[in-house]
């Protein structure tokens, strides 16, 4: 298992609870339109890769046949079974597994979905591969992740901050690289949405208990940050925070390619 799979586990280990109670996690805009374009007519096999703590695989849970969700972090799976036991959800399991090396047979779901963990994914095309692995013919992977812009000093800055706020953040993709990473493994891609999510820098930092000489850190990036990043990213000072890009992914496996 590689070394930035290993820091995930212990990133997130010690915030399985936070995540739980996470609003955007459990109720972004992007998660109610990748709902909706998925379209489930309650026959669908889901599989969500990197769940965290169970919410993308909850909601597709209400609408599709079968879900199951995999994470590496044993305390992200309890948190997300608990989660499926009191909603009284049957449909769901979560199991722990690597996205890079998935425990299934080929062809055996007919939707996939990544949200906002494909930053964390040490090599995400191996781990896409997979995903096109297990996908059925015809089928669609739903990958919904903050992106990078591609300008190469605001690509910079976001995943800088990023991995300050997280040791185990990989990298925060642009919209181009992640059209080469998924055309040159057969899918057919669109970009569906592009969301901004308002982050509150304290809340940001507290949910990962991203320690404090790190927080000084951000502070004094977000601080000095160049006029072309503060308007991008929308920088506040007081209270403290900013604004990312979400993009949500539909990428059809497309027979031949």
């Amino acid at each position: 298992m590689a070394e930035s799979t290993q820091q995930v586990k212990r990133q997130f280990g010690a915030v399985a609870a936070a995540y739980a109670q996470s609003s955007y996690h459990a109720a972004g805009p992007d998660l109610k339109f990748l709902l909706s374009e998925a379209r489930f007519n309650g026959t669908e096999a889901v599989l969500d890769l990197g769940s965290g703590a169970g919410h993308t695989a909850l909601a597709c849970a209400t609408q599709a046949a079968r879900v199951v969700g995999v994470d590496v972090t044993p305390e992200m799976v309890a948190v997300a079974t608990n989660l499926a036991a009191e909603r009284g959800l049957g449909n769901v399991s979560f199991r722990l597994a690597d996205v890079e090396a998935l425990p299934f047979e080929d062809a055996s779901f007919d939707v996939v979905t990544s949200r906002v963990s494909a930053h964390h994914f040490a090599n995400p095309v191996r781990a896409l591969a997979e995903a096109r692995r297990v996908l059925k013919p015809g089928g669609s992977l739903f990958v919904a992740d903050s992106v990078a812009p591609e300008d190469p000093y605001l690509d910079t800055f976001l995943n800088c901050i990023e991995l300050l706020r997280d040791a185990s953040h990989v990298r925060g993709y642009r919209l181009s690289e992640w059209a080469k990473m998924l055309g040159d493994l057969g899918f057919a891609t669109e970009v569906l949405e592009v969301f901004r999510l308002e982050l509150d820098g304290d809340d940001w930092v507290r949910r990962m208990q991203t320690p404090l000489d790190k927080v000084a850190m951000l502070r004094t990036l977000f601080a000095e940050a160049t006029s072309a990043a503060r308007a991008t990213f929308d920088i506040r000072d007081e209270p403290w925070g900013f604004t990312i890009p979400i993009a949500l992914m539909r990428a059809v496996a497309v027979e031949g390619r």
